[in-house]
């Protein structure tokens, strides 16, 4: 059994307030829970900048670079103009 930590840094250049960065960090939670994922907004307060902290059990890992790959495409898919970066360790 793997624990998967990743964390995804959001780089929002034309949010101007915290309202507008919570409503972009609340659709992408909405979207990634439907995959059995835990996620957390671990943000600070600056606007134009958000980060995801996400945790997931996989039984091994092809399972696991299946998922990561599954989020991917989520991101690309569903918020092609937010520029993103995913890092991740399997535990």
């Amino acid at each position: 059994m793997l624990i998967v930590n990743a964390l995804i840094e959001l780089n929002l250049p034309y949010v101007d307030s915290l309202k507008g960065r919570r409503k972009i960090v609340t659709s992408i939670k909405d979207r990634l829970k439907n995959r059995n994922i835990s996620i957390m907004d671990i943000s600070g307060e600056y606007p134009k900048e958000a980060l995801l902290a996400l945790c997931f059990l996989s039984s091994n890992e092809p399972q696991a670079q299946k998922k990561l790959q599954s989020i991917e495409a989520i991101m690309q898919r569903h918020y092609p103009e937010i520029s993103y970066s995913l890092s991740y360790e399997l535990l």
